[in-house]
């Protein structure tokens, strides 16, 4: 019999379960009273350590990680934005257990030195698998910590090879009514578009992630293959990418498209310019009662504030 060792498991045989644990609901834990912040402050119970799904083999720590402890996995999975699967945060979890994420493949093209289309397993393989622990910043004001399984993004397109003239790094959402329901409504001009400033894809922060806790990724949380970017909001973090291309022009993404009076094109964490609907100078991180306050480019502006020096950053939000 010959037996496989997880190294020699390639991602294409890696099949989710269909079922996980019910998310600890927000609204619970807000009641839950001194019960809800005893919890929340014992990170040996906050920091669930996955739901069984498959692991990932060789996943080395990252020294780029939070010290934070991250929030459980139920949170993790059950509070989810991706409007491909509905618009209600527990609309992914439910809406997603028949995708199959798998086989799958990736396009790159645009101005890159040889345009392909590679099979997940190839283009993932190249690349050290590491987890890394970055806090996640939503518009809506609402935050989590999160241990994220991936390989970083300016690796990848280093080996991609960009030509010079590329200035930006364009990503497509997989577009299939049939296997994401919430296509079906016209909630916003599918496929879903993101992108990112060359310099911004290739800060040593910016990675492709591929699992949680260890574990290949959930449906929900944009299997197989998404985008994390730890400065910017959770809307820059697009799920189940099949195309990266490379411009010289700065791509119009999804949202502000649908909305640009309040969605831009860089998506920073600035708590110094509101959301034309809400605040964004405090934020809830889910398992806790007291809002805190948010920090700027989501507490990383030490490692990528340079990015932006001599920006208006009230005006390129």
């Amino acid at each position: 019999m010959l037996i496989k060792k997880p190294a020699d498991i390639p991602y294409s045989e890696v099949t989710p379960q269909s079922l996980y644990l019910r998310r600890r609901e927000f609204i619970q834990s807000a009641a839950a009273g001194a019960i809800g912040a005893a919890v929340a402050l014992t990170p040996a119970v906050t920091r669930a350590q996955g739901q069984g799904r498959p692991k990932l083999p060789n996943v080395r720590k990252s020294s780029l990680s939070t010290t934070e402890a991250p929030n459980d996995y139920g949170d993790v999975t059950g509070y989810n934005n991706f409007y491909e699967f509905g618009t209600a945060k527990d609309d992914p979890k439910a809406n997603s257990q028949r995708f199959v994420p798998q086989p799958w493949s990736i396009r790159v093209e645009g101005l890159v030195k040889t345009p392909a289309t590679y099979d997940l397993d190839s283009f993932i393989k190249p690349h050290a698998l590491e987890e890394r622990i970055y806090r996640l910043r939503c518009v809506e004001a609402w935050s989590m910590v999160i241990p994220w399984v991936g390989i970083s993004l300016g690796d990848v397109i280093k080996r991609l090879e960009p030509l010079p003239s590329a200035k930006f790094v364009e990503f497509t959402t997989l577009n299939d009514a049939q296997r994401m329901p919430g296509q079906r409504v016209p909630v916003l001009q599918w496929p879903y578009i993101e992108g990112l400033r060359m310099d911004e894809a290739m800060h040593p922060l910016s990675i492709l992630a591929v699992g949680l806790y260890g574990e290949t990724l959930p449906n929900q949380n944009g299997a197989p293959i998404r985008l994390v970017v730890p400065w910017k909001y959770g809307f820059k973090g697009i799920k189940s990418i099949v195309r990266i291309r490379f411009t010289d022009q700065a791509p119009r993404n999804s949202w502000q498209v649908s909305q640009p009076r309040e969605y831009g094109f860089y998506a920073n964490v600035n708590p110094e310019v509101d959301h034309p609907r809400w605040t964004q100078a405090s934020e809830r991180r889910l398992g806790e009662f007291r809002r805190r306050k948010t920090e700027m480019f989501n507490g990383y502006a030490q490692q990528v504030a340079q990015l932006y020096s001599g920006m208006d950053l009230r005006k390129n939000f």
